[in-house]
């Protein structure tokens, strides 16, 4: 239960009211109705601040209703390096796959949107940091060969922590592996739409979510490499303000628009007509 202040006038009475109906904007702390919350697209109605949502949510969001078709829903990561730590990987897997319903940190497949089919690979911060390892790689290497099959354009949404290091080496071999698969889609005159939310940081900044023909982000999302403390320490050098946030990157190049949530399902059709999707390329 929580407890708010009765507004009565007696300032010592109390209701209860069900856990789940109200939280605090983890920005502004306004108390906001959770199902205002849901129904603003998980983005805060007084500051705008972008809640991450899940890949489900993601899709349902970018997409027309029901016109999503998974691929390679069973690939999955093992445990090539025999992995010691704290916690087993694999236990650490099996708890991200209970607590989110997934096999892995990125859902991947086709689907249209205004009747425009797309193939598409949203990952979600929940599972593991969406944490890139050899799986995430080969489901979005797996998704833009559909993708140059099909000829269809691809969207890839980011939302990572960088490269898994329970999988080392191999892990960062998917940067090269899904670098190389945008190419061979490029080659094919075919294009590619990244949407970066926060965070998106480490080795999938530096590979895949820097390759898009057109780079959208949300706004106040962080988009980096190494973190800012690091990159303090490791040059000596002052940070500029607002260093490495969407709105920095915008300024700097790096990115070719920030979008609002609520408007990204309108910029994502008008990008798809306007690049040729639905049409022979």
């Amino acid at each position: 239960m929580a407890i708010l202040t009765n507004t009565n006038g007696n300032s010592n009475s109390k209701i209860d009211i069900p856990a789940g109906l109200w939280l605090k904007c983890k920005s502004c702390e306004e108390v906001l109705y959770q199902n205002s919350l849901e129904a603003n697209l998980f983005v805060c109605p007084v500051c705008a601040y972008h809640y991450s949502v899940t890949a489900q949510q993601r899709i349902k969001q970018l997409t027309d209703a029901n016109s999503f078709q998974e691929i390679d829903a069973t690939v999955h990561s093992l445990d090539p390096l025999n992995f010691a730590g704290d916690h087993s990987y694999q236990e650490k897997l099996l708890h991200s796959s209970s607590k989110t319903g997934l096999q892995e940190a990125v859902l991947s497949g086709t689907a249209t949107l205004n009747q425009i089919p797309f193939a598409l690979a949203v990952m979600d911060f929940r599972f593991m940091g969406a944490s890139m390892g050899s799986a995430v790689g080969e489901k979005i290497t797996r998704m833009l060969e559909l993708a140059l099959e099909r000829r269809l354009p691809a969207l890839i949404v980011t939302a990572s922590g960088g490269a898994r290091m329970q999988e080392g080496i191999l892990s960062l071999m998917q940067m090269a592996k899904t670098s190389a698969a945008i190419m061979r889609h490029d080659e094919a005159g075919l294009p590619l739409i990244v949407i970066l939310t926060n965070p998106t940081t480490g080795g999938v900044t530096a590979s895949f979510a820097s390759l898009g023909d057109v780079i959208l982000a949300e706004p106040k999302a962080l988009i980096g490499f190494a973190g800012p403390r690091v990159i303090k320490q490791t040059t000596q050098a002052d940070l500029p303000e607002g260093f490495q946030s969407a709105e920095f990157l915008l300024k700097h190049g790096f990115i070719d628009r920030i979008v609002e949530r609520k408007n990204l399902r309108c910029e994502l059709a008008l990008l798809l007509t306007c690049m040729g999707a639905g049409h022979e390329l």
